[in-house]
């Protein structure tokens, strides 16, 4: 029971509204230094009222910083990952939920622990297998004997080609496509189907692969919606993994990693551009922003709905 009364709802609100500011304030401060010149917001302490300058900001902060092709690069590597990431979580889900066969359990566990893994732990792996991806087959070639068994019995050995994944668009999305959390949401959706629509489908002659196609996917489109807003906000706001495997910025740098480039510093002995480095990061939020915002409601029902 829910009890309603004006003290508690008059608490509620508060805690509501002191939410939303901490929340917000952050980005109050980025949109006005936006709007301020170099010296208004090297200022100390500086107005939080907005300036005049937001438009010639952002025309330089756009110029400075090429965002042209890098949003390009970010939104193919965006897209590409959001849907890399639900095609694999429903195929494996609907692998482990609907498929009979030993350790399926057990290996829904073991992608589900890969959830307690940290970044720090996964990047250096993950690395060497995308600098050269068939170097982990080769590996199992020579651990398994093949190799030695043919070096024996023929004298040739399997040697299989190298195959670089770093500076490519395959690299930027590839190795992020795999989702723990996605194979989780989609196995909770598909137990809740009942299992005589399974049935039904296998009377009508339907084998897996229809029976996946034409009715799980229409059923889970709010859960796609869900999962599509999480893992594109994720894949767009990606720095670390793109900043190791990227050495060729002009081609194949993203957004993010632009960013750093707006401020030198004195590194580069000059000062910061805040006003420059605050507006490029409003053009680099509002993707995502936006993809939040169309998406709310679908978002809102595939994580809440039960009326599945």
């Amino acid at each position: 029971m829910v009890e309603r009364t004006p003290w508690f709802n008059a608490i509620t609100h508060l805690v509501m509204a002191s939410g939303v500011i901490l929340l917000l304030l952050p980005l109050y401060i980025v949109l006005v230094a936006s709007t301020h010149d170099f010296r208004a917001v090297n200022t100390v302490p500086m107005s939080l009222w907005p300036g005049d300058q937001m438009l010639v900001n952002f025309a330089a902060a756009w110029k400075q910083s090429d965002f042209g092709p890098k949003m390009l690069n970010s939104f193919l590597m965006a897209i590409g990952v959001t849907t890399g990431k639900i095609v694999i979580a429903a195929l494996s889900a609907f692998s482990i939920v609907y498929f009979r066969y030993r350790l399926r359990t057990l290996l829904f566990w073991l992608i589900f622990v890969t959830l307690m893994l940290p970044l720090e732990v996964r990047i250096v792996p993950t690395y060497a297998v995308a600098a050269n991806a068939l170097r982990p087959a080769q590996a199992i070639l020579d651990i398994v004997g093949i190799n030695a068994l043919l070096d024996l019995v023929t004298g040739l050995r399997i040697t299989l080609p190298e195959w670089s994944m770093l500076n490519s668009y395959t690299g930027l999305i590839l190795p992020l496509i795999a989702t723990a959390t996605g194979t989780f949401l989609y196995r909770q959706f598909f137990m809740t189907v009942p299992d005589e629509l399974a049935e039904a489908a296998k009377m009508d002659g339907a084998g897996a692969l229809r029976f996946f196609i034409d009715v799980l996917m229409p059923l889970s489109k709010t859960n796609m919606a869900a999962l599509g807003t999480i893992m594109f906000v994720y894949a767009w706001n990606q720095y670390l993994w793109p900043l190791l495997i990227i050495t060729d910025h002009a081609n194949y740098g993203t957004a993010v990693m632009q960013l750093q480039r707006i401020v030198p510093g004195p590194l580069f002995g000059e000062p910061p551009r805040w006003h420059i480095a605050m507006a490029g990061t409003l053009i680099v939020m509002l993707p995502p922003l936006m993809v939040v915002v169309f998406m709310q409601r679908w978002f809102v029902r595939g994580l809440v709905s039960t009326d599945k």
